[in-house]
Order: C-alpha cells, then sequence, then structure tokens
C-alpha cells in the first residue's frame, strides 16, 4: 500500500514530464480577416497538443483581438496607426478592386491612395516591430522553437531572419502565384498552369491563343511584381536588416509552406517538398442551428434553403446591386439566409432573411441546404466542398475568381459577373444549381476526394509545424534553386557555354575546309601539263 502511495504519483509525474518535454514555444504573427480565422485554428490545435503559443501583433489590427477566453499569450506593440486607419486603408483596397464603374481618372486616384496607404502600414509595422528594441529583446529572451506566420503581416518573414528561427509560413496560392512561383522557386510551367491573374477564365486546358495570353500574364505581372518589390519593400528590407537582402530571399528561406489549397480545388501541377497541402484546415461537422434560424430553415419544407455571404470583407453593397439581387432571391421557393449588414433593399421579399452574421459552416452542413451563393473565398469554397453544396460564384477581387473558375470547371458551380449580373441571371444561375443533379453529383465527388486522405488537414498543419521544432528547421526539404542565380536557373551559362563550344568548332571546321578547298585548287591550277 505504501509503494503504490508513492509509486503513483511518480508515474504521473513522469507520464506529465513527458509531455512537457516534448512541448514547444511557437511564436505566431497572423494576418487579418479570414487569414487570421484560419491561423487561430491551428494555434488552438497546438495548444491542444500542448505547445505554448504566443500571438504579436500591432494594436491597430481590426480582427486580432485579444480575448479572456483565448488560450494563447499576446505580445502587442505600438504603431503610428489607430484601427480607424487600418480599416480606411483596407476599405481603399476593396474600392480599388470594385471599381468597375469608375472612370480611368477615378481608377488611378483609388489605386494611388490604396498604394500609399499600404505603404505607410508596411512601413509602420516593420519599424514598430523591428526598431522596437524592449520588445525584440523579450522575443530573443523568449527562445522560440518556429514562427508561424501569415505574409500578410508585415516583415514577418524578416523577423524570423533577424532572431534566426525556423519558419513555418501559411499561405494561399496568391495572385499569379508570385510567392510561391518568384520567391518559392515552384515550377509553374505557363503551358497548363493558368496565372491567377486571369480573372477566372483560364484553365488548364489551354489553346494556343489562351497559352499566348498565359504567358503574356507571367511576363507581364513577374515584371510589376519585380518592379513594386524593388522599389516600395526590397529597400526597406536592406536598411531594416542591415545588409543587401530582398523580401523574396527572405520569405524563400520559410522552411515549411502551409498551402491552405488541396487537389479537390487545385488543377494537377509540379509542387516542392516543402509545400504541403492543408486546405479545409477549418472545416468541421455542423453543429446545430440556433433556435430562432433553426425555425425558419425549417419553414422552407422540401424546397429547402439557401445561404448567401459574400465575406467578411464586403459588409453591404450599393442600392441598385442589393435591389438586384434580393429581386432574384425573391423568385425562387427555397428561403434564403442572407449575411448582410447594409440598408434593407427595397426589393427583399419575405422568403429572405438579412443576418449580420450567420454560422456559415453549421449553415452548409445542414440537411436542407441546396446551394450556397459565395463571392470565393477560399474559406467558403472549402466549407461547401466539405459538406457537398454546389455553388453560384460571384467573385469580387484577388484570388475570387480562380477559385470560382475552378470549381466552374470542375463542374460544381456557376460563375456569374457582380458588374453586369441581373436579376435573371441570378434567378436563372440558382435554379439551374438546385435543379440540375450533375452540379450536385460534382461536389459530392470533389468532397470524397477531399475527406479520402490520410491525414485531416488541420493535423498535418500541427504535424509539419512540430516537425520544424523538432528537426530545428527543415531545410533539407529547400531546393537548391534558391541559391542559384536566374541565369542558373534556367541553365543559360550552359546553354552559351555550349553554343560558345559548337560555333568554335563550326568555325575550325569551316575554316579547315576553306583551307582544304583552297590549296587543292592552288595545286591544280599550278600543275602543268604532260608533254606528249
Amino acid at each position: 500500500m505504501i509503494i503504490c502511495r508513492f509509486f503513483l504519483p511518480l508515474v504521473v509525474l513522469l507520464l506529465s514530464g513527458c509531455d512537457i518535454t516534448h512541448s514547444g514555444k511557437v511564436l505566431a504573427l497572423p494576418g487579418e480577416f479570414s487569414h487570421w480565422h484560419n491561423m487561430r485554428i491551428i494555434m488552438e490545435e497546438l495548444v491542444d497538443r500542448n505547445h505554448s503559443v504566443t500571438v504579436l501583433a500591432h494594436t491597430s489590427s481590426p480582427t486580432v483581438k485579444q480575448s479572456q477566453t483565448d488560450r494563447f499569450k499576446y505580445m502587442l506593440f505600438k504603431i503610428d496607426m489607430d484601427q480607424e486607419d487600418t480599416l480606411n486603408m483596407w476599405n481603399d483596397f476593396l474600392a480599388a478592386w470594385m471599381s468597375h464603374n469608375a472612370t480611368g481618372f477615378e481608377k488611378l486616384s483609388l489605386f494611388s491612395n490604396m498604394t500609399s496607404g499600404f505603404r505607410r502600414y508596411f512601413e509602420n509595422v516593420c519599424y514598430g516591430m523591428l526598431h522596437n528594441e524592449k520588445l525584440m529583446t523579450s522575443l530573443r529572451e523568449s527562445h522560440f522553437d518556429v514562427i508561424f506566420y501569415d505574409p500578410m503581416m508585415p516583415c514577418s518573414d524578416l523577423l524570423a531572419e533577424v532572431l534566426g528561427v525556423p519558419s513555418v509560413m501559411s499561405i494561399r496560392l496568391t495572385l499569379a502565384y508570385y510567392y510561391e512561383r518568384l520567391c518559392g522557386q515552384m515550377p509553374a510551367p505557363p503551358s497548363y498552369v493558368p496565372a491567377a491573374a486571369a480573372q477566372g477564365h483560364l484553365t488548364d486546358h489551354m489553346n494556343f491563343l489562351e497559352r499566348l495570353e498565359n504567358l503574356l500574364l507571367y511576363i507581364g505581372h513577374t515584371a510589376v511584381f519585380k518592379f513594386q518589390m524593388m522599389f516600395l519593400l526590397d529597400q526597406h528590407y536592406t536598411t531594416l536588416l542591415g545588409k543587401p537582402t530582398t523580401l523574396c530571399e527572405t520569405m524563400g528561406k520559410a522552411d515549411i509552406w502551409l498551402i491552405r489549397s488541396y487537389w479537390d480545388l487545385e488543377y494537377p501541377r509540379p509542387f516542392l517538398p516543402n509545400f504541403k497541402f492543408v486546405g479545409g484546415l477549418h472545416c468541421k461537422p455542423a453543429k446545430p442551428l440556433p433556435k430562432e434560424m433553426e425555425e425558419f430553415v425549417q419553414s422552407s419544407g422540401d424546397d429547402g434553403i439557401v445561404v448567401f455571404s459574400l465575406g467578411y470583407m464586403v459588409k453591404d453593397l450599393t442600392k441598385e446591386r442589393a435591389n438586384t439581387i434580393a429581386s432574384a432571391l425573391g423568385q425562387i421557393p427555397q428561403k434564403v439566409l442572407w449575411r448582410y449588414s447594409g440598408e434593407k433593399p427595397d426589393t427583399l421579399a419575405p422568403n429572405t432573411r438579412l443576418y449580420d452574421w450567420i454560422p456559415q459552416n453549421d449553415l452548409l452542413g445542414h440537411p436542407k441546404t441546396k446551394a450556397f451563393i459565395t463571392h470565393g473565398g477560399n474559406n467558403g469554397v472549402y466549407e461547401a466542398i466539405y459538406h457537398g453544396v454546389p455553388m453560384v460564384g460571384i467573385p469580387l477581387f484577388i484570388d475570387q475568381p480562380d477559385n470560382v473558375n475552378h470549381m466552374k470547371t470542375k463542374g460544381a458551380a456557376i460563375m456569374l459577373d457582380f458588374i453586369k449580373m441581373e436579376s435573371k441571371d441570378l434567378k436563372e444561375a440558382l435554379t439551374n444549381v438546385i435543379n440540375n443533379q450533375s452540379y450536385k453529383e460534382s461536389i459530392m465527388r470533389l468532397s470524397r476526394i477531399h475527406h479520402d486522405q490520410p491525414m485531416k488537414p488541420l493535423d498535418q498543419a500541427a504535424f509539419w509545424i512540430e516537425f520544424v521544432m523538432r528537426n530545428k528547421g527543415a531545410k533539407h526539404l529547400r531546393v537548391e534553386a534558391h541559391n542559384l542565380t536566374w541565369y542558373q536557373y534556367h541553365c543559360l551559362d550552359v546553354a552559351a557555354f555550349l553554343l560558345s563550344i559548337t560555333a568554335v568548332v563550326m568555325f575550325i571546321f569551316v575554316k579547315t575546309c576553306s583551307w582544304v578547298i583552297c590549296k587543292c585548287l592552288r595545286r591544280t591550277t599550278t600543275k602543268k601539263p604532260k608533254k606528249e
């Protein structure tokens, strides 16, 4: 009895000690809006696995807010912008991308304001973080095992470089694959890998003219990206680091790239060993709806419901667009739950209810859900794939046209133009998606692909972060292309050498032949004729 009294606590202590020794310290630098939502889920999983997570954020963040219920720590640093300034910057971003009806001068003004706002934001965050001696000292003394960051947070990659800590990056395949292709050295043959900047009309099956367009897009956007980095960011990176560097150089040092996508959404294409797919990591089985919302859903009968959301950032629409949409929704037999915070449309019908917020994942997982009207954001698309709900896509900006086009190509969605769309277009699209069984069959096929993985996306994300902590990085997965110049990467120096050798050999051959021929001719002309 005495032995058991001492032995049992010892066993408990040893077992708990094992957990402690395998735990790690994670420093997280999140992005905003849906980016924060994705990273938060991974951080909560890491806490469940007994890791210590610290979130580093600035005081003007509109979405990263400290909560009493959070199980991770926060470290906040102050910058010379308040939340209103940051929100205005994002509003300028939205206005610039949605300025379809603006004149040329108005578009130029909007994009100028957007660029100026982002540049000010970038400088404030970077200098406010890396020039904060008290903060940097605290970070160094914390001895973090890994930095987990979203490149939406300025200079997060540079912080990993300065602290000398292995890093894991969370990213969605970006516009024209700039970061992945140019900074991560990801192969992207333009013959069958469409540029996301093609605004959603190119696929991996391209004819000659489409391949020509795709190649020109790659060249044009690569040039624009290079010049933007050179004149807007690289000089600040060099100043902050204290030695010549570029954004691509520091970002390319990330040990693991967690790509928020998977082959259910992407076209088949080459990837690198340190690129890991974790698309749909935030998806989970549906939970019961709030009582009032469940009653409204059940009142739909056999017709079912339609879920409608344009994402975190789009809170309202112009009166004309809102009325166009509301009129179309009123013409279908289904009940509609619309996430919308703007002024109530004049044409709003009794079958449609407006909500400031909806439990989107739970609604998409409800058995009465027939269709999802979406802007094509990555999170919403994956929730629809997870639960097998066909879509009507109304993309607005960035990667949304590309996401919706992928779903359209795979037979799971209909794509509409936000500006040109009329009420009859939206009504016809919804009717087609709901009544044409092929859309449901296609999305269910994608859903089966998504669920048929050896490891759940969230578990895989946590595994690779732990892998980097255990092995002090993952440089063995990083391709040597990072250490090559552009002409070495494309073997232009080898080609030049071989061409030079060929040219020399050809020159010697021609000269030799010329010399031999000339000598033979000379002998023929100088030879005397025989006497008879």
